[in-house]
């Protein structure tokens, strides 16, 4: 997931320099909602991942 948030930055990024400003606009919206789900998911999976021995 993280990779499709850094496949989107950097379409928007290209997208900023050569002046197509919506779909800037838009690929930097999607790798921002990917980001934040990538980061809620990467915590949860920390907190969830971290069980004791089975006794």
């Amino acid at each position: 997931m993280l990779g499709w948030a850094l496949t989107f930055l950097i379409i928007a990024l290209i997208a900023g320099v050569l002046g197509f400003g919506v779909v800037a606009g838009t690929a930097a919206t999607i790798a921002k909602v990917l980001f934040v789900v990538f980061l809620v998911l990467f915590v949860i999976g920390l907190l969830m991942g971290r069980r004791g021995p089975v006794a």
